[in-house]
Parts: structure tokens; sequence; C-alpha cells
């Protein structure tokens, strides 16, 4: 399911959100131009959990080269030294949710953000949405690191401060739609969905990919922990703060007629 848009208008300019938008792209841009360029960012500032455990470890990189015969199809796994982190590994924590993987992992995040960022950022206010999608982001790492903490994998993407939006959203606007497209084979449709069934499926998704995902995280290359405890860390931090009145009551929902 491809979300297109909500049926949540935002009271104001979401400036952090399009600052955010913008910042990953320029990053991307740079990953992607210069030979080597974006592998270099990727162990420089990607969070690596090894490093965490022990900052002054050195780092093997295992890579898939071709074997020595030739033959296509066959490879071989050589190991190299990662490049070193440009910055203390804790704080890696946070450039690594500016780096991507690929055209799809980046247009992917960046097409959630702007669709459920801005309502979330209308309720908490520039500085404060700020500091949330940080805080989550940064939660998200925690958690694919207690789920892997030996691993020397870099983790890199928006994905788990993303997840932590898409909690906030789920708690702060039950009433919204999102306008879905769905692909059946090669048929495509729309469908309006309620924003909490939307994001029930995708939530689900994840714990479900988790838990029977062939080979585990490692081998599937995606960080399911991180798009969990995103989630949940939003999820949790907007019930609080909604609760204790510390946040901007959302939108109500429109009226609706009947007849």
């Amino acid at each position: 399911m491809i979300p297109l848009h909500d049926t949540v208008p935002s009271r104001s300019t979401p400036f952090v959100n399009y600052l955010l938008i913008i910042i990953c792209a320029v990053v991307f841009f740079q990953q992607i131009t210069g030979e080597g360029s974006g592998t270099n960012l990727v162990e420089r500032y990607g969070m690596i959990p090894a490093r965490l455990v022990n900052p002054g470890a050195e780092i093997s990189i295992e890579e898939y080269k071709p074997a020595p015969s030739g033959r296509p199809g066959e490879y071989e796994i050589v190991s190299r030294p990662a490049a070193p982190s440009a910055v203390p590994p804790l704080i890696t924590l946070i450039t690594c949710m500016f780096l991507h993987g690929g055209w799809m992992h980046f247009l992917g995040n960046m097409l959630f953000l702007f669709i459920f960022g801005d309502n979330v950022e209308d309720c908490f206010g520039h500085f404060g949405y700020l500091l949330f999608y940080l805080g989550t982001g940064i939660l998200a790492g925690l958690a694919h690191f207690a789920s892997m903490p030996g691993s020397t994998i870099p983790t890199i993407g928006a994905s788990g401060a993303i997840a932590g939006v898409m909690g906030g959203y789920f708690v702060l606007y039950p009433h919204s739609k999102v306008v879905t497209l769905v692909p059946a084979f090669i048929i495509f449709f729309t469908v309006r969905l309620p924003a909490q069934v939307f994001l029930g499926i995708w939530i689900l998704f994840q714990l479900l990919q988790s838990s029977f995902a062939p080979g585990g995280t490692e081998a599937s290359g995606v960080a399911w922990w991180a798009h969990i405890g995103g989630f949940a860390a939003g999820f949790l931090a907007v019930v609080f703060l909604k609760n204790a009145n510390l946040i901007r009551p959302p939108i109500p929902e429109p009226p609706t007629y009947e007849f």
C-alpha cells in the first residue's frame, strides 16, 4: 500500500518537516555522487552497533565479490576494515537518520514523512517537533542496537524517526483518512483508509517481519526493530504529552452530514 495523502489540513507551515526532507535530499545527493562517496559516508556516519559497545574497536566489513573463477553467479565473501567513524559513535544515532540505502529507501521515507509529519509538527510546534523527531529516532536506533548489539553492519535511514512520527499521528488523528494506492497485479486503485487502520497494518507488518523474516534481521537488511521501537516511542510519548496537555490539541474531526 502506498499512501498518497491524508485528509487532515495543517494549521501552520511545517518548516521543520520541510527542512528535514531537504537535509535528507542533500545528503542523499552527496551519497550518490562521486565514486565510493556513498560507502564512505555510510561507514563514517552510519550507526554500527559494535561501535557503541566498543568505540575503539576496529570494525571489519564483509562484502560479496565475484569469485576468482569468474563464473557468473559465483561470489566470495571478503573482509576489509571499515572507514573510521567521523563522529563519536553515540552521535551516529543521529547522523545515521540522514543517510539512505538507495532511491526506493529515500523516496519511500520522504513520502511518509511528508504525509504524516506536517500534522504532528502542527501539534508540537517547530522546536518541539524537532526534539520529538530526533528523540524517537534515537530510541529507534537503540531498539535496533538492543536486538543486535554485536552487529558490524552500518544502520542508516530515517525510518525509525518517521515511525515515531507515525506512532504520534496514530494517537493524534484517529479520525483522519489516508488515501492509499493499492496495486493488484497490473491494476491500481485507491481507497480511503482510516489512519489507524493504515498505520495499524503497517506496524503489524513490521512485527510479523521481525519475527518471521527468513534469516532474521541481518539477512533481510531491514532494521525491523528500529521501526517497532520508533513507533512505540512516538505512540507512548504523544499519549503522555497529550494527556498532560503539553502539546497543542489536534485539529478536531470535521463535521459530517447524514441524510
